[in-house]
């Protein structure tokens, strides 16, 4: 017997990567920031949260952006362009994330203490490509919320991971810290998204005895 689907399986069915967009549609930017700001409960390693975000909703910006976006038409087209930025110094923040965990209550002061300790040593012994690599896999956490957060609110969205990533830290004048790591256009579709095959199940599974 099939089951039905629940109300987050049919979102994350009807999600798809839409490259069209209706020109001149304006997402207030309270919409924006509340998609965003319910984003940040994804899972980040230590939970030192690393991601940033840089919205562009200019359309002069989104115009010259599309050059550093290799002339991807969604770029201009869509309503938004997200940002979304790696801090690779994540480990910094650590006391102020652990302080604040004591004062809500989510932890006792010692075990604070000692996340804090430990992030700061650890984090800080690792190269920074290694901290760069934790902060992709953070960024790819957070930004799949973003997008079905966007599906929810009736918006459309594509991640895009192409682009001249330093013509555009260089654009913004981004700290050294902060990577660009993916865009996401938000706005209407224009025309339907195309639907997209995956790999039988059976092939992609195992348990392990």
């Amino acid at each position: 017997m099939l089951q039905q689907k629940t109300a987050l399986e049919k979102l994350m069915d009807e999600r798809k990567s839409v490259r069209k967009y209706q020109p001149g549609v304006t997402i207030p930017r309270e919409t924006i920031q509340h998609i965003l700001e319910q984003a940040t409960s994804a899972p980040s390693s230590s939970n030192l949260q690393p991601w940033r975000f840089l919205v562009i909703d200019d359309q002069e910006q989104k115009k010259e952006l599309r050059i550093a976006g290799f002339n991807q038409e969604q770029i201009e087209t869509s309503s938004a362009i997200i940002a979304v930025l790696g801090d690779n110094e994540m480990y910094k923040n650590a006391k102020q994330i652990n302080d604040l965990n004591v004062e809500l209550g989510y932890m006792p002061r010692d075990i604070a203490d000692m996340m804090i300790s430990n992030s700061e040593s650890v984090y800080s012994s690792f190269s920074e490509i290694e901290r760069t690599n934790i902060a992709h896999l953070d960024v790819g956490l957070i930004s799949m919320q973003i997008v079905l957060l966007a599906k929810d609110k009736g918006y459309e969205t594509v991640i895009m991971g192409g682009f001249d990533k330093v013509a555009f830290a260089k654009k913004y004048e981004l700290p050294a810290n902060e990577l660009p790591m993916v865009l996401i256009a938000i706005g209407k579709a224009a025309a339907p998204a195309r639907n997209s095959s995956r790999l039988p199940f059976e092939q992609i599974i195992r348990f392990s005895n």
